[in-house]
């Protein structure tokens, strides 16, 4: 096992739940330029389980989700009227 692949193994993770149909995940590239390179739809209750690696710099959540994380619950796609 290479070096990176024992830091990937243990990099953060998150877990997203759709809390409506066509929550979009997207997974965005590290370097000197971001694109994506990675998506995903859910439907509602469906849960999505990502993870940091040396391709995905960042994991971007469209729609109403709850995003359980290493520092806690994160609610997306919520208006103020909700909160």
């Amino acid at each position: 096992m290479k070096e990176d692949d024992k830091f990937f193994a243990e990099a953060p993770f998150i877990c997203v739940k759709a809390m409506e149909k066509g929550v979009n995940i997207i997974g965005v590239t590290r370097g000197e330029t971001t694109k994506i390179h990675h998506t995903e739809k859910l439907d509602r209750n469906e849960v999505l389980i990502a993870q940091f690696t040396e391709h995905t710099s960042a994991i971007k959540v469209r729609g109403k989700a709850e995003i359980y994380t290493p520092y806690g619950v994160i609610h997306s796609g919520e208006t103020e009227e909700s909160v």
